[in-house]
């Protein structure tokens, strides 16, 4: 064991403690993937991640992605959240965009010089289309919803196997308390519109967001909920987007129910890329023991 430098940054806000936290091992060289997976279930994160140096020639760094009791091929924020660590440390891209190396293969992150945010390019989903209508069933009994409620779905596969759903409100998304017995082995997403579809008048003029999400997925203690969540959101945004469900740029709220105030910010460019962004900032920095 030795000391190398660690950073824990909060994703997808800009004020600390309000996004959804990650753990960064800036030096990942020479571990296993045990330890590697023994850290990050110490931590007590929904993620931990591993900087490693690049094996491809157009990458600028090696991630390597893990969640408690398993390893990931892609994830939204510990993209960025990776990305703002090597940034911070010294970190210098060898062209225009930042290129990450990870599971999913090459993901490119442009970061905005004015403000400050990162964003990746979305993977491709890995499966799309409709849920067969029995999930729909079982997911609406879940969240203790009519079916009726559920006014869209889909499959938002980028990696994380994520199952999306729209409801009619924000209200109906936030009031949401799931059954994990119901739920168990499922992976949900839920979005719902905020601002001028919402039902509440007094929230719908001059809201900054468009949509409030939430993600609920199998934990140790039953059905766990993340707090802002950037591979479901670009999952979401490629549905939402594609369906003309959602304009081609808008923000999502996420971790609301959570007394979190995640902000993610969707653009889909006009060469097709979906690119997903927000803010970081580091909350810890200093050294681990691994």
């Amino acid at each position: 064991m030795r000391m190398r430098p660690f950073q824990q940054v909060d994703v997808f806000t800009a004020t600390p403690y309000l996004g959804n936290p990650l753990a960064v091992v800036l030096d990942g060289s020479g571990l296993s993937t045990q330890q590697m997976q023994a850290f990050t279930n110490w931590t007590n994160l929904s993620e931990a991640t591993f900087l490693l140096p690049p094996e491809h020639p157009e990458a600028d760094y090696k991630v390597r992605i893990f969640c408690p009791g398993r390893e990931l091929p892609f994830a939204g924020h510990p993209t960025l959240g990776s990305c703002h660590a090597w940034l911070g440390a010294g970190g210098r891209p060898q062209g225009e965009h930042i290129v990450q190396e990870c599971g999913a293969g090459l993901v490119r992150i442009r970061r905005d010089a004015a403000s400050g945010k990162l964003a990746f390019a979305a993977p491709p989903l890995r499966k799309s289309g409709p849920l067969p209508e029995a999930e729909v069933e079982l997911i609406a009994r879940g969240l203790g919803l009519a079916r009726t409620d559920i006014v869209a779905h889909a499959w938002c596969d980028n990696g994380p196997n994520w199952r999306g759903v729209m409801l009619r409100s924000s209200e109906q998304v936030l009031a949401l308390r799931p059954d994990a017995a119901v739920l168990a082995g499922l992976d949900v997403g839920v979005v719902g519109p905020r601002g001028k579809v919402g039902v509440a008048g007094p929230r719908a003029a001059g809201d900054d967001c468009a949509f409030e999400v939430r993600a609920f997925f199998p934990g140790n203690n039953g059905m766990a909920e993340d707090p802002v969540t950037g591979s479901l959101n670009a999952a979401l945004a490629q549905w939402l987007v594609g369906a003309g469900l959602a304009p081609e740029r808008y923000v999502a709220s996420q971790g609301t129910a959570l007394g979190r105030a995640g902000r993610v910010h969707v653009e889909r460019a006009p060469d097709g890329t979906t690119w997903i962004g927000g803010h970081s900032v580091t909350c810890i920095a200093g050294e681990v023991r691994l």
